[in-house]
């Protein structure tokens, strides 16, 4: 008797050519002149969910301009059978040969078991994968014991505006008891990773002046503070040598890393480590001392300084005294933190720091999102790991991502629980050029997504 393990296993040469199919259009959310694109892959994903068996498929139009939803259900009509939520997204960055491909970023490339071309890992790898299961199961004649949703969105390249306001006004569309964000990445080709833990992130830009235009520096120089030299004063005083920020109540609704933490984080910090010393190469590893490095990357708060502005950046010398300067700051955030409470701290700070011979504004602005902790321990993130093992092999690792991904939080209010399961790679390349996915984490991810599924509508049978 056919399994959906084996119905997969048997088309996969069918199921790669659709994953190259939907990777030959170009769904730039973010550029308009590719709206007709992102339409057509729209369209094309309705019809693969009518074609694989859901009871209902449709495209969302949003508000003129935007990128459309798709959204697909199936009812395995057992009364009291849970609902899996799942959702990724199908548009993709821009690419351009000139920004450093070595083939066609819409041309898709098979070299050395790996596919090259834009959207391979971020994300029509999970789009495919997720399809390809749903497909798998429901060709066969026993269906799985879960409802299925599945929504694909349109422009999460581009913001998520419409999805989030679609939640907002049809929370029944998307409700589930678990909802499964497929995204991201995971630790290595061979070694699967589950995700617990997402940064939350606040934002402002500090703005100093002092003189109502630049001024020669022969003829001022000495007698106005520089609004450079000030801001450099002014950011210079919000950590300290050890890396800690130094704002009051920065830390005050932080969490202790626990004890669970560091043993699920230590199983982590090998493969963090080597990535470390690959992408980011600096002298030496910097931060709180009291926190090894997977616990600096997304168990602990940030703020870094993005960027700075201010005065004269041309060839050769200008001797000029600036009349401003600026600086962008973000703060990573952790769970319990508020953005809005974190971002009035620090201005209340700054505002109390900054010079009177200066002026000083501090503006909050976007994004803004709090940090979430996903249940370890829950049926969703159980599955989840049951999942992975059976594909790939070995057991998922536990991490803490030091990132955002605000869809989650968007998904916590339709869902009892939210789990985040990737089958790309970090070392995929995702926005950059010759982004790529290894063939086999397609097939292993459908294999994940399957037996997800398996388990879950076990689990409620039993």
């Amino acid at each position: 008797m056919s399994t959906p393990y084996q119905y997969a296993l048997d088309n996969q040469d069918r199921f790669l050519e659709e994953y190259i199919h939907l990777l030959k259009i170009q769904t730039i959310s973010t550029q308009a002149e590719h709206a007709d694109d992102v339409a057509e892959a729209a369209k094309w994903l309705k019809s693969m969910m009518l074609n694989i068996g859901m009871d209902t498929a449709e495209v969302i139009l949003m508000p003129e301009g935007r990128c459309p939803l798709v959204l697909g259900e199936w009812q395995c009509g057992i009364d009291h059978a849970p609902t899996i939520l799942i959702y990724c997204h199908y548009d993709v960055q821009p690419a351009e040969i000139e920004d450093g491909w070595d083939t066609e970023p819409f041309e898709p490339t098979i070299k050395d078991g790996r596919l090259f071309c834009r959207g391979a890992v971020d994300s029509k790898l999970h789009v495919m994968s997720n399809l390809k299961a749903v497909e798998s199961w429901l060709a066969q004649d026993e269906k799985p014991k879960v409802n299925i949703k599945v929504v694909l969105e349109g422009e999460e390249e581009s913001g998520s505006e419409n999805i989030n306001a679609f939640i907002a006004k049809h929370p029944e569309r998307l409700s589930a008891d678990i909802a499964m964000i497929s995204d991201g990445a995971i630790l290595e080709p061979t070694q699967p990773s589950l995700t617990y833990g997402l940064r939350g992130i606040a934002a402002m830009e500090v703005h100093v002046s002092a003189p109502v235009s630049d001024l020669h520096s022969g003829h001022w120089g000495g007698s106005v503070h520089n609004p450079i030299q000030a801001l450099t004063e002014i950011l210079s005083q919000l950590h300290d040598t050890n890396g800690t920020v130094t704002v009051p109540g920065f830390y005050d609704d932080v969490s202790d890393v626990t004890e669970k933490d560091r043993e699920l984080l230590k199983q982590v910090e090998p493969y963090l480590l080597n990535e470390w010393k690959d992408v980011v190469n600096a002298p030496e590893v910097w931060g709180e001392s009291e926190y090894n490095l997977p616990e600096r990357l997304g168990a602990r708060p940030t703020l870094e300084i993005n960027g700075i502005t201010g005065g004269y950046t041309g060839k050769g010398i200008k001797t000029v005294l600036p009349a401003k300067a600026s600086a962008k700051i973000t703060c990573r955030l952790v769970p319990r933190q508020d953005p809005e409470r974190v971002t009035q701290c620090i201005v209340d700070y700054i505002n109390e720091i900054a010079p009177s011979s200066v002026n000083v504004e501090v503006r909050p602005s976007d994004p803004k999102a709090e940090a979430a902790l996903l249940d370890v321990d829950g049926v969703a993130m159980q599955s989840a790991a049951e999942a992975y093992t059976h594909a790939w092999g070995v057991e998922p690792v536990f991490e803490r991502s030091g990132g955002s991904v605000p869809i989650t939080f968007e998904c916590m209010k339709v869902a009892d629980e939210v789990v985040i399961m990737s089958y790309g790679l970090k070392s995929g390349r995702a926005h950059g050029p010759n982004e790529n996915i290894y063939l086999q984490n397609f097939y292993n991810g459908i294999q994940a997504t399957i037996k997800f599924i398996d388990v879950v509508g076990n689990q409620a049978d039993s």
